[in-house]
This record gives C-alpha cells, sequence and structure tokens, in this order.
C-alpha cells in the first residue's frame, strides 16, 4: 500500500515538472537562475582563493606563535603536577620541581633526494663496479604574502622530563610517597627512578 502511494506521488511530480518544462516563461526563470548560479560559483572561486590563502600562511603563523618554549613547558608541568599532587590524600601542601633534559623541537618536512652513479671497468681479467650514493635534503617552505620563506613545521616535539622533585609535608610516608610516585609517573609517563618523594620542613 506504501509503495503505490509513493508510485503515485513520483508521478504526480513528474507531472509538474512536465508541465513546467513545457511552459516557456518557466524555461526561461529555470536557465537563468541556472546561469546565475554558475557564474555566482565562478566569481566565489576567485574570492575564496585569495582569503583562503591568507588563512593558510596566518594558520602556520599562528601555529609556530603558540609553540611552547622549554620553560614554559616546565612551569605549566610544575603548576599542574603541584595542583594533582596537592589533591592526593596524605600529601600536605607540595611542592614540585621539574627538571627538562632539552627543549622542545620542530620537526619540518623534508624533501630527501637519492642519487645513485655505478661505473663499472672491465679489465682484461677483472670486472670492477664502483657506485656513488648522494642524498640530498631540502625543507619545503610556504611562502608568505610579504614574500618571506617559512619551513613548514610537520609537528613539535615536547621537552623531555629528566626528573621530578616532590617536596611535601607527608613526604616520609611511605603510602604517600607511593601515591605520588605512581601518579607522577603515569602523568608525564615516566618512570619512577627519575621521580624523588621528601618530606618538607
Amino acid at each position: 500500500m506504501a509503495d503505490k502511494k509513493n508510485i503515485e506521488e513520483q508521478k504526480k511530480g513528474f507531472r509538474f515538472m512536465e508541465r513546467l518544462l513545457q511552459n516557456d516563461n518557466a524555461r526561461k526563470i529555470i536557465i537563468a537562475v541556472g546561469v546565475v548560479a554558475i557564474f555566482i560559483i565562478f566569481l566565489s572561486g576567485f574570492v575564496g582563493g585569495n582569503k583562503n590563502h591568507k588563512t593558510s600562511s596566518e594558520t602556520v603563523q599562528q601555529s609556530s606563535a603558540k609553540a611552547l618554549t622549554a620553560e614554559d613547558y616546565k612551569t605549566q608541568t610544575e603548576q599542574s603536577l603541584t595542583a594533582l599532587i596537592n589533591e592526593i590524600e596524605g600529601v600536605g601542601n607540595a611542592s614540585v620541581l621539574v627538571t627538562i633534559e632539552k627543549s622542545s623541537e620542530q620537526v619540518y618536512a623534508t624533501e630527501e633526494k637519492i642519487s645513485t652513479q655505478t661505473q663499472q671497468d672491465n679489465n682484461s681479467s677483472t670486472v670492477k663496479n664502483q657506485s656513488n650514493n648522494s642524498n640530498e635534503t631540502t625543507y619545503l617552505v610556504i611562502k608568505n604574502s610579504d614574500g618571506t620563506q617559512q619551513p613548514i613545521a610537520v609537528t613539535e616535539v615536547q621537552p623531555i622530563v629528566k626528573g621530578v622533585v616532590v617536596v611535601c609535608s607527608g613526604g616520609n610516608d611511605p603510602l604517600v610517597q607511593q601515591k605520588v610516585i605512581q601518579a607522577v609517573t603515569t602523568a608525564l609517563n615516566i618512570t619512577s627512578n627519575r621521580v624523588c618523594v621528601i618530606q618538607s620542613k
């Protein structure tokens, strides 16, 4: 029953379209609307293209401006760990010191070209092959609207945490030490031998 209703509705729609296309004024209106729509799409390609180019170069500049320095990363990590550790039962008031092994570094997009040259020397009794390999690595860059070039950053490697010292009033309790070490190692994904928990004065 539902199929018959759908078929009847489709037939009504087709009849309406036939009547609409047979009408000269309706055909002219449909063609005019189509031409205007194509013209608008064509114009948007020119206007939108420049806008997108500016947006992509601005995005690269903003992402490089947001890059954390090693000191910022260290300070932010210390504050986060202090807030986390102060929530652990039995810790009391905690102070945290984080040491950084190396600063953050940008990894840039590169293109590598490898060329190999092989030379064959045929003497009367022996055949010698010599091959020379050469690698050429170039950084991919974006040309900004002001003409300057900037390398494309693929990713940023965060600084590596070398060690964490936690000073707290409950630092002499082995259970508190275990909880703090477990929280810090889990939060930073480091081994427990990089974490020291001691009692404060």
